[in-house]
Protein backbone atom coordinates (compact mmCIF):
# COMPACT_ATOMS: atom_id res chain seq x y z
CA UNK A 1 0.00 0.00 0.00
CA UNK A 2 2.39 2.41 0.88
CA UNK A 3 4.43 1.69 -3.06
CA UNK A 4 0.78 2.10 -4.45
CA UNK A 5 0.70 5.67 -2.35
CA UNK A 6 4.39 6.86 -3.29
CA UNK A 7 3.59 5.74 -6.72
CA UNK A 8 0.77 7.97 -7.00
CA UNK A 9 2.18 11.18 -5.19
CA UNK A 10 4.94 10.87 -7.48
CA UNK A 11 2.73 10.29 -10.80
CA UNK A 12 0.71 13.75 -9.76
CA UNK A 13 3.62 15.97 -8.55
CA UNK A 14 5.55 15.15 -11.97
CA UNK A 15 1.93 16.11 -13.72
CA UNK A 16 1.84 19.12 -11.82
CA UNK A 17 5.35 20.11 -12.87
CA UNK A 18 4.78 19.49 -16.32
CA UNK A 19 2.03 21.97 -16.19
CA UNK A 20 4.55 24.47 -15.04
CA UNK A 21 6.23 23.85 -18.52
CA UNK A 22 5.73 26.71 -21.09
CA UNK A 23 5.45 23.52 -23.18
CA UNK A 24 1.79 22.89 -25.03
CA UNK A 25 -0.67 24.24 -26.86
CA UNK A 26 -1.90 28.21 -25.61
CA UNK A 27 -4.52 30.45 -27.04
CA UNK A 28 -3.29 34.05 -27.89
CA UNK A 29 -5.94 36.58 -26.96
CA UNK A 30 -5.31 39.88 -29.59
CA UNK A 31 -4.35 43.14 -27.82
CA UNK A 32 -6.36 45.68 -28.94
CA UNK A 33 -10.06 43.48 -29.77
CA UNK A 34 -9.28 41.21 -26.52
CA UNK A 35 -10.69 38.51 -29.06
CA UNK A 36 -9.16 34.78 -29.00
CA UNK A 37 -6.37 34.78 -32.16
CA UNK A 38 -4.71 32.17 -32.44
CA UNK A 39 -3.22 28.97 -31.29
CA UNK A 40 1.02 28.66 -30.41
CA UNK A 41 2.05 25.28 -29.99
CA UNK A 42 5.10 25.42 -27.59
CA UNK A 43 7.94 22.63 -27.71
CA UNK A 44 11.28 21.82 -26.48
CA UNK A 45 14.13 20.72 -28.02
CA UNK A 46 17.95 20.52 -26.49
CA UNK A 47 16.45 23.00 -23.46
CA UNK A 48 15.49 25.38 -26.17
CA UNK A 49 12.22 26.71 -26.51
CA UNK A 50 10.47 27.40 -29.89
CA UNK A 51 6.98 28.46 -31.02
CA UNK A 52 4.88 27.80 -33.95
CA UNK A 53 1.52 29.17 -35.08
CA UNK A 54 -1.30 25.97 -35.53
CA UNK A 55 -4.36 27.60 -35.85
CA UNK A 56 -5.74 31.21 -37.18
CA UNK A 57 -9.06 31.65 -35.19
CA UNK A 58 -10.54 34.24 -37.83
CA UNK A 59 -11.41 32.36 -40.69
CA UNK A 60 -11.05 35.69 -42.69
CA UNK A 61 -6.95 35.31 -41.87
CA UNK A 62 -6.20 31.37 -43.01
CA UNK A 63 -3.99 32.64 -46.09
CA UNK A 64 -2.39 35.57 -44.34
CA UNK A 65 1.37 36.09 -45.17
CA UNK A 66 3.61 38.52 -42.78
CA UNK A 67 4.15 41.02 -45.76
CA UNK A 68 5.89 43.34 -43.04
CA UNK A 69 8.52 40.77 -42.30
CA UNK A 70 11.85 41.34 -43.01
CA UNK A 71 14.06 38.20 -42.44
CA UNK A 72 13.12 34.79 -44.02
CA UNK A 73 9.89 34.82 -43.09
CA UNK A 74 8.79 37.63 -45.71
CA UNK A 75 5.77 36.90 -47.31
CA UNK A 76 5.23 33.47 -45.76
CA UNK A 77 2.15 32.15 -44.75
CA UNK A 78 1.32 33.28 -41.00
CA UNK A 79 -0.14 29.76 -40.49
CA UNK A 80 2.30 27.52 -39.51
CA UNK A 81 5.08 30.23 -38.73
CA UNK A 82 7.53 30.03 -35.98
CA UNK A 83 6.87 32.87 -34.03
CA UNK A 84 8.97 32.18 -30.74
CA UNK A 85 12.41 31.25 -31.09
CA UNK A 86 16.11 30.34 -28.81
CA UNK A 87 14.19 30.93 -25.52
CA UNK A 88 16.07 29.50 -22.60
CA UNK A 89 15.55 29.25 -19.06
CA UNK A 90 16.93 31.31 -17.38
CA UNK A 91 19.48 30.68 -14.77
CA UNK A 92 18.87 32.32 -11.95
CA UNK A 93 14.67 31.59 -12.23
CA UNK A 94 13.85 27.83 -13.62
CA UNK A 95 10.28 29.61 -13.95
CA UNK A 96 11.55 32.10 -16.17
CA UNK A 97 12.45 31.62 -19.88
CA UNK A 98 14.31 34.02 -21.69
CA UNK A 99 17.10 34.79 -24.07
CA UNK A 100 15.03 34.26 -27.35
CA UNK A 101 12.77 36.22 -29.73
CA UNK A 102 9.18 36.72 -30.74
CA UNK A 103 7.60 37.92 -34.10
CA UNK A 104 4.35 39.77 -34.14
CA UNK A 105 3.39 38.52 -37.72
CA UNK A 106 0.90 41.84 -37.84
CA UNK A 107 3.99 44.35 -38.14
CA UNK A 108 6.96 42.01 -39.27
CA UNK A 109 8.56 42.95 -35.86
CA UNK A 110 10.88 40.93 -33.72
CA UNK A 111 11.01 41.53 -30.04
CA UNK A 112 13.11 40.20 -27.01
CA UNK A 113 10.97 37.82 -25.28
CA UNK A 114 10.42 36.66 -21.24
CA UNK A 115 8.09 33.72 -21.15
CA UNK A 116 7.04 32.56 -17.55
CA UNK A 117 4.32 30.03 -16.46
CA UNK A 118 1.51 31.50 -14.19
CA UNK A 119 -1.64 30.22 -12.31
CA UNK A 120 -0.45 26.74 -12.09
CA UNK A 121 1.00 26.75 -16.04
CA UNK A 122 -2.78 27.16 -16.77
CA UNK A 123 -2.16 30.54 -18.22
CA UNK A 124 1.69 32.20 -19.72
CA UNK A 125 3.12 35.59 -19.52
CA UNK A 126 4.43 36.53 -22.54
CA UNK A 127 6.66 40.33 -22.73
CA UNK A 128 7.73 41.40 -25.55
CA UNK A 129 10.51 44.20 -25.13
CA UNK A 130 13.12 46.33 -27.13
CA UNK A 131 16.30 46.65 -25.07
CA UNK A 132 14.80 46.28 -21.48
CA UNK A 133 12.34 44.29 -20.19
CA UNK A 134 10.73 47.25 -18.51
CA UNK A 135 9.83 48.46 -22.17
CA UNK A 136 7.33 46.67 -23.66
CA UNK A 137 4.14 44.62 -23.32
CA UNK A 138 2.88 41.49 -21.83
CA UNK A 139 0.26 39.43 -23.10
CA UNK A 140 -1.27 36.13 -21.09
CA UNK A 141 -1.84 33.37 -23.36
CA UNK A 142 -4.41 30.72 -22.03
CA UNK A 143 -3.21 26.72 -21.83
CA UNK A 144 -5.31 24.95 -24.27
CA UNK A 145 -3.22 21.74 -23.64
Amino acid sequence: MKHLLAALLLALSGSAFAQASPVGLWKTIDDETQKEKSYVRITEMGGVLSGKIEKLLDPAKQESKCDKCTDARKDQPVLGMVIVRNVKAAADDKALWEGGDILDPNNGKVYSVRIKPIDGGAKLEVRGFIGFALLGRTQTWIRVE
